[in-house]
């Protein structure tokens, strides 16, 4: 009996993320899919880092998933080449583009960047991007901290000035015809809850699910319940 070849899955990490935010589905989802991790840190528009995942990812027709700045790249991929998509997922982004005042404080962590004070991002960014609880998880916040350290100063700028470049997704997402999954931590402080229902509510059949007790990082802070989510979506 053949067994059925398993699908590609491309995912798509968050500012300063790298394979290590996926490093847990990586494992879990192995069974059901051939994964990918994308580089995002080479161009610094929205449209060219999406054009860099689709030119380099090994399959012509993939699940397709993103969390936070990878969102916001997956997004830009549907817009691009929505027709290599086979399902989309959606972790703890919005479709909404930077307002003037997000803008502004990328900028100025940008400038930070540029002035030597790069490795003190991470620390000012760490309570918005995970749950309290997890403050306190030395494993958990030392791995944010190397993935910071894997991305470095120049790349984290050109995904800076990526981010402030994208465009308002929001007229996309009525026109998205693949099996989506919208999902984020319930105590997500960095893109709230009422961002991912606004998502769900404007994709065609679209499943929200809410993962308690995480923060921004789902993949990492809540690893089991992040990849049965994903492999119920996968399976859909």
């Amino acid at each position: 009996m053949n067994t059925p070849a398993k699908q590609g899955l491309v995912l798509v990490p968050g500012l300063l993320c790298d394979a290590l935010m996926w490093r847990p589905q990586l494992t879990a989802l192995a069974a059901v899919a051939d994964c990918w991790v994308a580089d995002h840190t080479r161009s610094e528009t929205m449209a060219g880092v999406a054009a860099d995942v689709l030119r380099d990812a090994p399959f012509e027709k993939f699940a397709l998933a993103g969390l936070s700045m990878g969102g916001y790249v997956v997004l830009e991929m549907m817009r691009q080449a929505a027709h290599r998509v086979a399902r989309l997922a959606l972790l703890d982004t919005t479709a909404r583009a930077d307002t003037p005042e997000q803008s502004e404080k990328r900028r100025a962590f940008i400038s930070l960047a540029e002035r030597g004070r790069f490795l003190g991002i991470t620390d000012a960014l760490l309570p918005m991007l995970i749950h309290p609880s997890q403050l306190a998880n030395p494993k958990l916040v030392s791995t944010i901290k190397r993935m910071a350290k894997n991305t470095g100063k120049d790349a984290f700028i050109r995904q800076e000035r990526a981010i402030i470049s994208r465009a308002d997704s929001l007229p996309l997402l009525p026109r998205i015809a693949c099996p989506t999954l919208v999902m984020c931590g319930r105590q997500d402080a960095l893109i709230p809850l009422a961002r991912h229902e606004e998502m769900a509510a404007q994709v065609p059949g679209a499943r929200l699910e809410i993962v308690e007790e995480c923060g921004h990082l789902s993949t990492m802070e809540r690893p089991a319940e992040t990849s049965a989510a994903l492999a119920r979506w996968l399976a859909a």
